[in-house]
């Protein structure tokens, strides 16, 4: 429970106020946070707001990550994960060798196959078509969250179809939710310098509307820590905001921290846990209509995941099993976590673990799962 504290920034004072009277915070004041050194502050006036949505709750998932393929068009500046179709490390996985990775976890308790992968202009749309068919016909029982809106965008364009009438064909074949991927920051001038190829941040939030309106649901991310500025951070939050107040169709927000290693912006340092911890915060401040805010715990680690839930964080993601995107760009982080060690994070935390599925049904029993 929030206990009084004395911020060493005046300024959180004055936003505390409107923070416990549920008044919605402005640009202004997102930009006053993320000009603020009184981390303890900010962190306090996040975790209000955690407790307002979840209590003492700390939720996370049985999960499993497929990437399909590192063969990508759209070759990023921030991603050590793509390759071209020739480069050495470039891989696309068979439908048989997809079946193959899910195969591996399936007499355990998963609950979500999570698939992302690169643009790869060898793969027809029916390719994906029928991951989602022979995963869903083998496991019926697994929620498929697969491919990011961007991945979405490049399926509608090769099948020749519209957003609505692609992600239809998409859920008809067995996928449950997107995830957040490819949002990075929706700065038209960070995109040109960064990732140029890639959709517009507007083409982005279009892909989620269409999906929500068809009631798919869908997570949101941004990638923080480059070259982006406060302001730009601030009007990716907005953006997103805004676009929930319409859909209600976000589940939670997962900010992404900027893993330089062995990209075109090695030369860039990595994130502080200061600025970690601010970010978190920040975005459960600022994202006052989603339920939920994800430290992804690969790319902090483990230790900083479990401080950021005294941060606005409520949410620590899941087992993941296998990760491939932040291990090329140098995490040094497990590829996987056992249940037993998530639920010892989050109870050495003072919080209450609770197992759940994409969309956020409870698991029953979780203690002895």
């Amino acid at each position: 429970m929030s206990t009084e504290i004395n911020f060493s920034d005046a300024a959180l004072k004055t936003m505390e106020e409107k923070i416990r009277a549920g008044e919605r915070l402005s640009f202004a004041d997102g930009l006053t946070l993320f000009q603020s050194h009184d981390l303890l502050g900010i962190g306090y006036l996040a975790n209000i707001v955690r407790e307002r949505f979840n209590d003492n709750r700390t939720y996370f998932i049985y999960n499993r990550h497929i990437n399909y393929s590192n063969t990508c068009e759209n070759r990023c500046y921030f991603c050590a994960f793509s390759r071209d179709r020739a480069e050495p490390g470039a891989f696309t996985l068979s439908l048989a060798e997809v079946l193959e990775k899910a195969s591996q976890v399936a007499k355990e308790p998963i609950t979500e196959f999570h698939i992302v992968g690169g643009l790869n202009p060898d793969l027809p749309f029916s390719y994906y078509l029928d991951m989602l068919r022979e995963l869903k016909k083998l496991y019926p029982q697994v929620h498929l969250q697969a491919f990011t809106a961007v991945e979405v965008d490049y399926f509608s364009r090769i099948a020749g179809l519209s957003l609505e009438d692609t992600l239809k064909e998409l859920a008809t074949a067995g996928l449950g939710s997107l995830p957040g991927g490819g949002a990075e920051v929706f700065s038209p001038r960070v995109r040109q310098a960064l990732c140029p190829k890639k959709i517009s941040g507007e083409r982005w939030l279009e892909v989620m509307q269409a999906a929500h309106h068809l009631g798919i649901k869908s997570n949101a991310t941004m990638l923080y820590g480059h070259i982006e500025t406060p302001e730009e951070r601030i009007d990716h939050l907005m953006k997103l905001r805004e676009l929930q107040d319409k859909t209600q169709g976000f589940m939670t927000f997962i900010p992404l921290a900027f893993h330089p290693q062995n990209t075109q912006l090695a030369h860039l340092p990595p994130t502080t846990g200061f600025l970690d911890l601010k970010t978190l915060a920040i975005s459960r401040l600022m994202l006052d209509n989603f339920p939920h805010i994800k430290a992804f715990w690969i790319m902090l680690g483990l230790k900083l995941a479990q401080l950021s839930l005294s941060f606005g964080v409520d949410d620590l993601d899941g087992t993941v099993i296998e990760e491939k995107i932040t291990h090329a760009a140098g995490a040094q982080t497990a590829q996987g976590v056992s249940q037993q060690e998530l639920i010892q994070v989050i109870e050495e935390a003072g919080r209450i673990p609770v197992e759940r599925d994409t969309v956020y049904n409870l698991i029953p029993k979780t203690s002895s799962r």
